[in-house]
């Protein structure tokens, strides 16, 4: 049987065919769909949404270790968070195999960085694999997970938004029920102290050399041999490009065994070949080694690392070629910059404390990221996941100490508080800071597409769960005053502001509302009603002030002919944040 299949659908196929047992994530762009598409193999799978990357890592090892078959998946920047255990069980090895589905983002288009994670194999000491379509994303983790047991290593499986987003025909297979392996109480190599970590090392080096030969002989390394006066070595989604534009022309190594890299057959196809070229996205990972082989090659001289690579900049820096497009008038366009949902339960937040004076807002990873944009304007820095808490407590600190009359609001999400925020407001409450932590409950994990958390009551396979109650927690770890509020009633959310800024203790506001696409569950219907209606202008009253249109909703414009607002019918969800916006009482319920 053969579907047409994403990237991540093939690698959830290729788990499922390969026997694996066990899969672990927190969502993140690129890689979300992978759990997502595990999941309903659920008779033969547990899959789990993990609170961060960290803990996915460490729940797929805890599997690795009692011998199952593991896998976990994450985006590029949540490896630097799973970073600690992932360098540990490279030197202590695997019981069962284990893979780290590592989906970079070339280009930023869901992403803070656009770091090349190819270098985390190197700095681990792990192997490591990179597919190239949909077909060897779901062979490759078969594949994977055989090295990982043969050669005692974790693997990481390097994918990129291209390959993980892109669809090709993949040729299904069977399950093949893999034996789980048999727990050894091993204290020498599964518990990593200084003593024992020093004969791990040794043997990591040794497994390396091993690990080498192995790429030097795999089929994942291959030659494909043309026309010799241009060679060009190149792996992942870069080696479809380079397809595209050299087709059957020039000589190709193409590497889906890219840690460590096939130095001998690097050789041997450097020698056959006039010029050489590497083509790789980001970092040249591939042409630093091969340069320091001593081989010959053109890389980032011709070819960027910063952003994505396609065939026209391929053939342009290479060729000298400019492609032909399509020829329009830029000065036609619309530009359409990302912006909150119209309804979104974040926007009356925003909109309040946009109106704060003298304040800095330390934001965080999220769709609510999005307050930063004008016209709100409400938060000032965002660096990454779980960091608005304990950035906005050192920045408190800061201006405490050094005189400066400023207040520090810090502002996150549901699912980044339960991924690392709880840290750094277990830092506030230890080291009693008074900044404002608002954390943004829209019972769900909004951005990457509306998956579970700690905090919805439900699971990822769909079971029923506890469900963590976020101000008991946080009174739990010490906050004196903890607030709930309804973010879409404006004098609420003021008041709670008024009052934490005012107070010397450490404070949290919890705005709770459900994000505005989300299926209500029973739960949510029972909290907070199901009833849809929408807000309309009325034009006698309309001033054409324009402060409805300074909360940022995309279903309000201002007519330039009538001067006056006007709310789209179709987008409007009747959250009235723009009803109490308005000073003159111009925006109305429908049929009230």
């Amino acid at each position: 049987m053969k579907k047409f299949l994403t990237g991540n659908e093939a690698v959830a196929r290729g788990a499922f065919e390969a026997g694996v047992t066990f899969a672990s994530a927190y969502p993140g762009t690129p890689s979300t769909e992978i759990l997502e598409n595990i999941a309903p193999y659920k008779e033969a799978v547990y899959a789990e949404w993990a609170p961060n990357e960290k803990v996915a890592l460490e729940v797929a090892i805890g599997a690795s270790i009692a011998g199952a078959r593991s896998l976990a998946a994450m985006k590029h920047v949540g490896v630097n968070v799973a970073a600690d255990p992932f360098f540990t069980y490279a030197y202590t090895g695997v019981n069962g195999g284990l893979v780290l589905i590592s989906a970079d983002d070339p280009g930023m288009h869901s992403s803070q960085n656009e770091q090349d994670n190819r270098l985390y194999a190197k700095f681990s000491k792990s192997a490591m694999i990179e597919p190239s379509d949909s077909q060897e994303s779901k062979d490759f983790i078969k594949t994977a997970l055989e090295i990982s047991e043969k050669f005692d290593t974790p693997v990481l499986f390097r994918m990129t938004t291209r390959i993980c987003h892109s669809k090709g025909i993949v040729e299904f297979g069977d399950r093949e029920e893999v034996e789980m392996k048999e727990y050894k109480k091993n204290i020498p190599k599964y518990v990593a102290t200084p003593a024992n970590g020093r004969v791990l090392h040794v043997k990591v080096e040794e497994r390396l050399k091993k690990l080498e030969e192995f790429s030097n002989t795999t089929e994942l390394n291959r030659f494909e041999w043309n026309d010799k006066k241009i060679g060009i070595i190149t792996s992942g989604v870069a080696y479809q490009y380079a397809k595209e534009v050299f087709g059957d022309t020039v000589s190709y190594l193409k590497l889906g065994f890219t840690f460590p890299l096939p130095m001998k057959k690097i050789k041997e196809f450097a020698d056959e070949v006039e010029t050489l070229y590497i083509i790789e996205e980001l970092e040249p990972y591939i042409e630093e080694q091969v340069k320091a082989a001593g081989i010959k090659c053109i890389g980032k001289e011709v070819i960027p690392n910063i952003g994505e690579l396609n065939p026209d900049i391929i053939a342009k820096a290479i060729l000298g070629e400019e492609r032909e497009t399509i020829d329009f008038d830029e000065s036609k366009t619309v530009g359409r910059p990302p912006t909150m949902c119209a309804g979104c339960p974040h926007r009356g937040f925003y909109y309040a404390l946009s109106k704060k004076k003298n304040i800095m807002v330390t934001g965080d990873i999220g769709c609510y990221t999005l307050g930063s944009a004008e016209p709100l304007s409400a938060m000032d820095t965002c660096i990454c996941m779980g960091g608005s808490i304990s950035t906005g407590h050192g920045a408190q600190k800061a201006f405490k100490k050094n005189g400066v009359e400023k207040r520090v609001v810090s502002v996150i999400g549901d699912s980044t508080f339960f991924h690392t925020g709880v840290n750094s407001l277990m830092d506030i409450a230890y080291n009693r800071s008074n900044a404002v932590s608002v954390i943004l409950d829209n019972r769900i994990t909004g951005m990457t597409g509306h998956q579970e958390n700690p905090g919805t009551g439900y699971t990822l396979q769909g079971e029923k769960a506890g469900m963590i109650d976020i101000p008991k927690l946080c009174e739990a770890i010490g906050i004196p005053n903890v607030k709930t509020v309804n973010p879409l009633k404006l004098d609420e959310v003021n008041a709670a502001l008024d009052e934490a800024l005012a107070s010397d203790e450490p404070s949290v506001i919890i705005t709770r509302w459900p994000c505005v696409l989300k299926r209500f569950s029973e739960e949510d219907i029972k909290e907070f009603g199901n009833e849809k209606t929408v807000c309309i202008v009325n034009e006698e009253k309309c001033k054409g002030c324009r402060i409805c249109t300074k909360t940022g909703c995309p279903a309000i414009e201002f007519v330039s002919e009538t001067k006056k607002a006007k709310i789209n019918e179709h987008m409007c969800v009747g959250c009235e944040v723009c009803l109490q916006a308005c000073p003159f009482d111009a925006i109305e319920k429908a049929g009230v």
